[in-house]
This record gives C-alpha cells, sequence and structure tokens, in this order.
C-alpha cells in the first residue's frame, strides 16, 4: 500500500475531473481509489489559477482531505509571469518529507483536544456594513488540517471565510467577536490546547444602527468600544497541562511587542509575523515566522502556510 500520492504537475482539467469523480483516464481511477493521503501541486496560467471554478475545484477537493502544495509566482509558459507556477520539486518533496516524518514517528497529537480560532471577525454598523479585516483564514485551516492529520480532536471556530475543511474537523461558524469569544470559553474547557490564530477586530461599534446609516452633508462620528480580548481570557483561564498559541501581527517593534502580548496573554508561545515582509500576510498563500517564548526565539524562512502549520504543531507537541 502507498504511504502518499502524489499528483505534480496538477492541470485545471484534472483539477475539475478530481473535484466531479469524472474517472475517465488512470490518473483519475487511481486517485479515486487512493486510501493513502493526496498531495496536489497545481500547475498552470495565471488566469486559469484564479479563475473561480479553479478556486472552487481547489476547496472541493481541500474539503474531501487532501493537501495543496501552492503554486509560485514566476515565468508561466504563456510568457506570463504570476501565481501558477508548480511550486519548485524541492520544496514538494520537503512537504512529503515533513508528512512522512510525522506519520512514522506516530500521530503524535493522538486524543488529544485542540481548538483552534481562524479567520477575521465582523463587526456590524448597521444592517449593511461592518468594520473588519482581511484575514482569509488559510493559517488557521492550515492548523487545523495539520493537527487531524496528526491525530488530533479539532473543533474550528471560524469567522466569516471561504475556506472548506475536512469533514472529520468540527467545524463551528460565528460572524462577531462576541460569538467567538462565547465559543471559546465554551470549548477551551476540555481542550488540551488553544491556538488563536483569528484576526479578531479590536473594536466595534458602542451601538448598532438598526437602519442603513445614510450618507449626509456632516461626517459621520462612530463611537467604538473595545471587544473581548479573548487570547487574554482564556490565558487566565488555564490550568495545568493546558497551552495556549496566540499570534501577533505587527507593522513595526515586532519583537518587542510579541513579548508584551506573550506575557499579558499568559499564552506558551506567541507566532509573529510582519507586515513588512510581503507577500506573508492577509489573504497570502504564504508566510513567514518567528516563534517567541520565555525560552527564547525562533526564526523560520518564507513558506507555503501549510508548512508553517507544520513548523507550529511541531512546537506545540514538543510542550504537551
Amino acid at each position: 500500500m502507498a504511504d502518499a500520492m502524489l499528483i505534480a504537475p496538477c492541470t485545471a482539467s484534472t483539477l475539475g475531473k478530481m473535484a466531479n469523480g469524472i474517472a475517465d483516464n488512470m490518473l483519475i481511477t487511481t486517485y479515486l481509489s487512493m486510501k493513502a493521503p493526496v498531495f496536489v501541486a497545481p500547475a498552470m496560467d495565471l488566469d486559469m489559477y484564479s479563475h473561480p471554478s479553479t478556486q472552487h475545484n481547489l476547496d472541493t477537493i481541500r474539503g474531501y482531505g487532501n493537501r495543496i502544495i501552492e503554486p509560485a509566482s514566476g515565468f508561466l509558459a504563456s510568457g506570463l509571469e504570476g501565481k501558477g507556477r508548480m511550486e519548485e520539486p524541492e520544496l514538494i518533496v520537503d512537504a512529503l518529507d515533513a508528512y512522512i516524518d510525522t506519520t512514522t514517528t506516530g500521530h503524535d497529537l493522538q486524543g488529544k483536544r485542540i481548538m483552534i480560532t481562524a479567520g477575521p471577525t465582523y463587526e456590524k454598523i448597521d444592517p449593511v456594513r461592518f468594520i473588519g479585516n482581511y484575514s482569509s483564514g488559510k493559517m488557521g485551516f492550515a492548523l487545523a488540517e495539520e493537527c487531524l492529520q496528526r491525530g488530533a480532536d479539532i473543533t474550528l471556530i471560524a469567522g466569516p471565510v471561504h475556506q472548506t475543511c475536512s469533514e472529520k474537523i468540527h467545524r463551528i461558524d460565528v460572524e462577531s467577536c462576541e460569538e467567538m469569544y462565547q465559543a471559546a470559553l465554551k470549548c477551551f474547557a476540555n481542550s488540551d490546547a488553544a491556538i488563536l490564530c483569528a484576526a479578531v477586530a479590536d473594536f466595534r461599534p458602542d451601538s448598532v444602527a438598526d437602519r442603513k446609516i445614510k450618507r449626509k452633508d456632516n461626517d459621520l462620528i462612530i463611537r467604538l468600544k473595545p471587544t473581548h480580548d479573548i487570547a487574554a481570557t482564556l490565558g487566565g483561564m488555564k490550568k495545568d497541562g493546558q497551552r495556549i498559541v496566540a499570534f501577533a501581527l505587527e507593522t513595526n517593534d515586532e519583537e518587542t511587542n510579541a513579548q508584551r502580548k506573550l506575557e499579558k496573554k499568559n499564552a506558551d508561545f506567541i507566532v509573529l509575523n510582519s507586515t513588512r515582509n510581503p507577500g506573508t500576510t492577509f489573504q497570502s498563500d504564504d508566510n513567514q515566522i518567528t516563534i517567541i517564548s520565555k525560552e527564547g526565539r525562533k526564526a523560520y524562512d518564507k513558506k507555503p502556510k501549510t508548512a508553517v502549520a507544520s513548523d507550529i504543531i511541531d512546537e506545540l507537541v514538543n510542550r504537551l
């Protein structure tokens, strides 16, 4: 029996057939019969890759439990330049090695209950407007899939995002900080660890209009008040044996701010990234992190968020 199946390069046509079970060639019949995990490395022109049907097919096969090795940006066969170039072979091998390393050492999170928050929150101004941010939820969903593959029981509390996840993940969809806060409080008490990856809006309107606010000549003034500090609240609740992983996205004084957050949230470590590293934050498929803890710092190279998820969970496993 195979340990894994790799489809590389994976064309837009193959993606469509995988998503819809069109078994008209040997590759798809093998895929549909495969018991082992499947890794997919898409490769196509940038416009084909960004087309909504291709993105829908990627979300569909990701929901089946397949692992997507995101394409890189670069020179394409069409002569254009952009995202769609198959990831470099050595990085594809790295992704396979990381998976095999995990499986050969066993499911190191077997029996553990992990709570993960992901995506943004939306704080209503009126029935049609909100305060929010650009978070796509990709990092949080990658973490959920990584924990699932290592044997954990996952509860994923997701803000309003378009991501899909494996059916074995218990997903709770929320919109506001208040909803995420209540779900997290309920779940954390019975969790071995919480990974707080969501980009929760820090402020919400003091009052919400029940009708659409109309444009007027005078400036609109919206009074804001802080939302719940979910990480700090859970940090205050943390019992012996429980672990908290918090995230910090900074624009300046990154490590100083992360150290403060580490103490304030009573976290075991902070996953830090910076807006000064282009292509590694909101909406991106890549990330570049530094792990900050009381023991020091660990800096990592830029890599796909799926690979970053493996680095983060390796650090968590060492602490559980």
